[in-house]
């Protein structure tokens, strides 16, 4: 079973993730986890925390010259900001900050939106902190250093991973079906929006400079595409086997999450039957095909083959300039909401980090399938499957 696990605060000394389950001999190039990192840093939008860490990967364990081991791998990010909040992160008891500027770092008036309050309820926490630290999406750098890794594992298989901004605000973006993958990274990565239309980009950015004016946030929707997937990766026959019900799931567990949808899934549930559905075709050179992608390459929790097409609906964060009504946990006396360093819109990055967790999950299933103890077992059950259902 291929998994990871995540730790560390927002302020801490570093972030850390552990990746369990990764055959041997997968090639790593720690060069392209750093882009994806910087990928995830960088976007129109972007608050002073960005300006100061510098993401870097550095390898722990379970890497030895460029390929992986079979054994777990570790991969740890620095806080460069960790300087300056030594004392009020530190493990340790502090009888007092020396800074006089620490104590209002101590957070007592929950923002709406946040994890805050309801993770001091849960955890019998005074100080708001304790939540916010490891609440944060900073966390989410972990999972794109995850996500980046797992992207190298799919590469031998032909598989490839891209993202790009849908919606910001009221802007939609016009999307070309026509694209292919690597046209669509071409044009996201082009933009200071992640966004493959350059008129929507241009808009998207003049709502983000307007809200930011405002001292309010933006949200927005991104969408991951994934191509050369084999059909069959997950299973029909248990709720937790089927791959749209855990990739669901994962994204939905990205901090400000709040909705997915596989194809057109929200405009399918108004139209009949016969507008839904995706023809099934055959031809001695490609097999079973589909003579549309309506489904988004998801059938009965299982890929078709198609190319897979998830949205991820992000809502604004949570963090106002001119923040919002709250109340003080102590005193329960009304007070504005605190105000934690924070960005204006966030999106461009929503779209690496859903990309990564895509990839991470689409990983994790071709490991279920096609499983072995090195990339080479893998990689011959992978062919020996494909020859099966070509033969079909």
């Amino acid at each position: 079973m291929l998994r990871y696990l995540t730790a560390g605060e927002s302020h801490g000394p570093a972030l850390v993730t552990l990746v369990e389950g990764l055959p041997a001999g997968v090639p790593v190039d720690i060069a392209a986890i750093d882009r994806d990192l910087a990928r995830r840093q960088s976007g129109y939008g972007r608050g002073g925390r960005m300006k100061i860490e510098k993401d870097q990967a550095r390898v722990l364990s379970g890497i030895r010259h460029g390929k992986t081991l079979g054994s777990p791998v570790t991969l740890m990010v620095e806080n460069r900001d960790w300087v300056n909040w030594t004392e009020v992160m530190s493990p340790t008891p502090v009888a007092e900050y020396s800074d006089v500027r620490a104590p209002q770092k101590v957070r007592t008036r929950p923002r709406p939106g946040h994890a805050d309050l309801v993770g001091a309820l849960k955890y019998d926490h005074q100080d708001l902190r304790n939540v916010l630290e490891r609440a944060s999406a900073r966390e989410t750098t972990m999972r794109v250093a995850a996500g980046a890794l797992a992207k190298q594992l799919l590469a031998p298989f032909g598989i490839d991973v891209v993202s790009h901004v849908v919606s910001i605000g009221t802007v939609a973006a016009c999307v070309d079906r026509s694209l292919t993958a690597a046209e669509v990274r071409e044009r996201a990565e082009a933009s200071e929006v992640r966004c493959i239309d350059a008129i929507a980009s241009q808009a998207m950015m003049e709502e983000i400079d307007a809200a930011k004016r405002d001292g309010d946030s933006l949200g927005g929707v991104v969408e991951v595409i994934a191509t050369g997937l084999p059909p069959g990766l997950g299973s029909h026959v248990q709720y937790d086997r089927k791959l749209d019900g855990a990739l669901g799931g994962a994204l939905l567990s990205i901090q400000a999450a709040k909705g997915v949808e596989f194809g057109p899934a929200f405009e399918n549930a108004m139209r009949r039957g016969s507008q839904v559905h995706d023809e099934i075709g055959w031809s001695p050179e490609r097999g079973y095909f589909r003579l549309s992608n309506r489904a988004g390459g998801m059938e009965g929790g299982m890929t078709t083959g198609m190319d897979l097409t998830v949205r991820v609906a992000f809502k604004p964060i949570s963090t106002l300039y001119k923040p919002l009504r709250s109340v003080e946990i102590d005193t329960h006396v009304e007070a504005a909401a605190e105000i934690e360093r924070s960005d204006a819109c966030a999106i461009p990055a929503a779209a690496v980090i859903a990309e990564c967790v895509t990839a991470f999950e689409l990983a994790r299933f071709l490991v279920e399938k096609f499983g072995g103890d090195s990339l080479g077992e893998m990689l011959v059950n992978f062919e020996a499957y494909g020859r099966r259902v070509a033969e079909r």
